[in-house]
C-alpha cells in the first residue's frame, strides 16, 4: 500500500462511498462549468445532450449517499440522539450557507432582494433536518417510507394551489413564492435520503452478501427503467427527438420515478466495483469524496472566477452582469463557449481542486479534535 492509499483508507470508512461521491462531484463540475459557459441544458446536439445527461447522476447520488453516510455515521456514534443533533445542526448550517455565502459564490451579487435561490444545498440541508426526526422511526419504516414517497410523489401535487409555501415541498402550481426561486423541492428528495439511510444497513453486511445485493438491486432498477422508460418513450407523446433522447431525457425538476431509477440504479450496482477499485484516478475521486462540501463551495467560486477571467481574455470585459442570477446565467448566444473550451476549463478546475482538496482532506484527518471540521 502506498503512502497515499494508507491515509485514504481511513480505518472503518467504506472506500466505495467516498469514491462514488467523488466521481459524482466531478460530474457535477461539468454541469456548473456549462452554466458559466452559457451552453443550454441539453438540446438536439448529441454531444451537448450527453454533456448534460451525465450530470443527472449527481444530485440523485449525492442525496442517496448522504442518507447512507448518515446511517454509517450513526453506527460510529452509537447514539441516536447525537446523530439527530448532528443532522439538525449540519442541515441548518447548509440552509444558511446556501442563502448567503454559496449564493454569493454563484452570483457575486449582494442584492439579496433581487434574487434568491433554493438550490441543491438548501434541499440537502432541510432533508437532513427531516431525517433527524425520521431516524426515530423503526428502521424498516424509514426506508420503506422513503421508497413509498419516491413512488407516489405526485400525491403531493394535490395540495391547494393557493398554498404558496407548499411549493417548497412539491410543485402545486405554476408559480412558487415570489421572493425565492425554488429549484429543488423536498419531495421526493427526502424519500431518496431515507432510502439511502436504509441502504447504509446493507453496506454493513459481509462483503459477499453486500456485493450480491447491490448488484441485484442496482441491476433490477436499471432493468425496470429500461423497460418502463422504453414503453413511455415509444408510446407516449412524441416529439422530434430520437428514441434514445426521449428515453434518457427524464424529468428532473422534480425528479420523476424514471429519473430516480435511471440515476440511482447504476450507483448502487457500482458499489461492489468501487470498493475494490484502485489506482491514481480512484485516489483522486476518493479525495474529492472525503471533503464533498469543501469541494462544492470551492468549485463554484473557482469556476465563476475563471469564467470572468476568460471573458476578459476573449471579449475584453469580465461581463459579470451575465451571472447576477446564476445558475440562471444569461450569456448571449454569440458569446457562449464551445464544448472544447468547456471541457478545457473543467479539467483546469479539477486540477486546481485536487491540490486544495488533498490538503484539506489531510488536515481534516490529522485533526480529529477539531469538531467543526466534520461540518465542512
Amino acid at each position: 500500500m502506498t503512502k497515499t492509499e494508507s491515509w485514504l483508507s481511513g480505518g472503518s470508512r467504506l472506500r466505495s462511498i467516498d469514491l462514488l461521491r467523488g466521481a459524482i462531484m466531478v460530474l457535477m463540475a461539468i454541469d456548473h462549468v456549462r452554466v458559466y459557459s452559457g451552453m443550454p441544458a441539453g438540446g438536439p446536439d448529441p454531444a451537448i445532450f450527453l454533456t448534460r445527461w451525465v450530470t443527472h447522476f449527481c444530485v440523485s447520488g449525492f442525496v442517496f449517499l448522504a442518507g447512507t453516510s448518515a446511517f454509517l455515521y450513526g453506527q460510529k456514534l452509537n447514539d441516536k440522539k447525537k446523530l439527530s443533533i448532528y443532522l439538525i445542526t449540519r442541515g441548518l448550517l447548509l440552509v444558511v450557507l446556501e442563502l448567503t455565502f454559496i449564493r454569493f459564490c454563484w452570483t457575486f451579487n449582494l442584492d439579496f432582494k433581487a434574487f434568491m435561490l433554493a438550490g441543491v444545498i438548501w434541499m440537502l440541508g432541510w432533508c437532513m433536518v427531516l431525517l433527524s426526526v425520521a431516524i426515530w422511526l423503526p428502521f424498516r419504516a424509514i426506508w420503506i417510507t422513503g421508497l413509498i414517497m419516491m413512488t407516489v410523489q405526485q400525491v403531493f401535487h394535490l395540495a391547494p394551489a393557493n398554498w404558496a409555501w407548499w411549493h417548497f415541498l412539491y410543485p402545486n402550481s405554476e408559480e412558487g413564492p415570489g421572493w425565492i426561486n425554488v429549484l429543488y423541492v423536498l419531495v421526493p428528495w427526502i424519500g431518496v435520503m431515507m432510502a439511502g439511510y436504509g441502504f447504509g444497513k446493507l453496506l454493513t453486511f459481509e462483503p459477499a452478501r453486500r456485493n450480491k445485493l447491490c448488484l441485484q438491486i442496482g441491476l433490477s432498477a436499471i432493468t425496470i427503467f429500461i423497460v418502463a422508460g422504453s414503453i413511455v418513450a415509444g408510446f407516449g407523446p412524441h416529439n422530434d427527438q430520437p428514441f434514445i433522447f426521449r428515453l434518457l431525457g427524464q424529468q428532473k425538476y422534480p425528479p420523476s420515478q424514471l429519473f430516480l431509477l435511471m440515476t440511482i440504479g447504476p450507483i448502487i450496482a457500482l458499489v461492489p466495483f468501487a470498493e475494490r477499485t484502485r489506482g491514481w484516478l480512484a485516489n483522486v475521486f476518493t479525495i474529492f469524496g472525503r471533503v464533498p462540501f469543501f469541494y462544492y463551495v470551492l468549485h463554484i467560486l473557482l469556476i465563476h472566477l475563471l469564467a470572468l477571467g476568460l471573458n476578459c481574455i476573449l471579449y475584453g470585459s469580465f461581463h459579470q452582469e451575465w451571472y447576477h442570477t446564476a445558475p440562471y446565467a444569461s450569456v448571449p448566444e454569440d458569446h457562449r463557449w464551445g464544448l472544447p473550451l468547456l471541457y478545457l476549463v473543467f479539467m483546469l478546475v479539477e486540477g486546481l481542486l485536487y491540490f486544495a482538496c488533498r490538503w484539506y482532506a489531510r488536515y481534516k484527518l490529522s485533526h480529529p479534535e477539531k469538531i467543526w471540521l466534520k461540518y465542512i
